[in-house]
């Protein structure tokens, strides 16, 4: 029990700290958090991702591996979910809610926040990864569940296009592979943006929760945190080897696949009209509970 305390204290209590920071500062002065997300998302976000992959010793075949195995996690538990769904008689805008809720995870504002605390900055690139991945899943398909097959395949592929973190990758790995020293008059500003990713998603993790309102449709909630927190990271933990994931690389992608849902998931439900009150319902219970699946599966992943 005192090693569970701990690996809580020093791991997810320090999230839950900053974050409600953003959660008190959203109650008291009601801030828009639209502005300083598309901050994270258009400026701070790439940087990270650029800065992580310039600097870390990662091979190119363990950055697709990374980002095949978070896809076919996304992948898989859509799949589960959708026969969930049907089992449980949602339909329409609803089921394409439940889906938006159990499919994308949190892999940016929590996940990388969390496997720097867990496995150290090598861990953090890695995440960095998966977050890429797991952007892009949720830019393309996201919207196509979102949109309930519509028009959702033209709108997903100009979700996808507009990820900037997409573009880090390839530029990033290029730099690598070709051996090029970036000018430090560039270097530094990326860097120092970088720095402010992780707290500035931290911050708006909490806003977002001050502004998710009572969760409704309790069964099929029950079941989107039941596959979130307990389903999604047993997947993970079963195609890891298929992938071809081992040591920390597979602890990472695992701990990534178990996070909440992505806050991103209720700007989408917004957009196209699919319960997003549901969605924010569930991003808020699925943050709340995962403290109580993080902690013990960290506990796994580290013994």
């Amino acid at each position: 029990m005192s090693e569970l305390l701990n690996l809580f204290t020093n791991n997810i209590l320090p999230i839950l700290l900053v974050a409600s920071v953003g959660f008190v500062l959203q109650k008291l002065l009601k801030f828009d958090p639209r502005p300083l997300s598309q901050v994270t998302f258009y400026v701070l976000s790439p940087a990270l991702v650029f800065t992580l992959l310039v600097s870390a010793e990662i091979e190119g075949g363990r950055v697709l591996s990374m980002m095949a195995f978070a896809a076919l996690v996304v992948l898989l538990t859509a799949g589960l979910s959708f026969g969930v769904g049907r089992t449980l008689g949602l339909g329409g805008k609803h089921v394409a809610a439940f889906l938006l809720t159990t499919t994308f995870m949190n892999a940016g504002n929590y996940g990388l926040s969390l496997n720097k605390f867990a496995f150290g900055d090598f861990g953090l690139a890695l995440a960095s990864i998966y977050f890429v991945a797991s952007q892009m899943m949720t830019h393309s398909l996201g919207v196509y569940i979102a949109s309930v097959g519509g028009s959702g395949t033209l709108q997903a592929f100009k979700g996808l296009t507009r990820v900037p973190s997409v573009y880090a990758i390839p530029l990033a790995l290029g730099i690598r592979a070709l051996d090029i020293a970036v000018p430090l008059p560039i270097s530094r500003p990326i860097e120092l943006l970088s720095l402010a990713t992780v707290p500035t998603m931290l911050l708006l993790l909490g806003m977002q929760i001050a502004r998710a309102g009572v969760p409704r449709y309790r069964k099929s909630l029950s079941a989107s945190v039941a596959i979130k927190l307990l389903a999604a990271p047993a997947i993970a933990f079963l195609i890891a080897p298929l992938i071809g994931l081992e040591g920390l690389a597979r602890d990472v992608g695992i701990l990534q696949s178990a996070m909440p849902t992505a806050v991103m998931t209720t700007i989408i439900a917004t957009e196209y009209d699919a319960e997003a009150a549901f969605v924010t319902g569930a991003v808020l219970v699925t943050t709340l509970l995962s403290p109580l699946t993080l902690t013990p599966l960290i506990g796994v992943l580290l013994g």
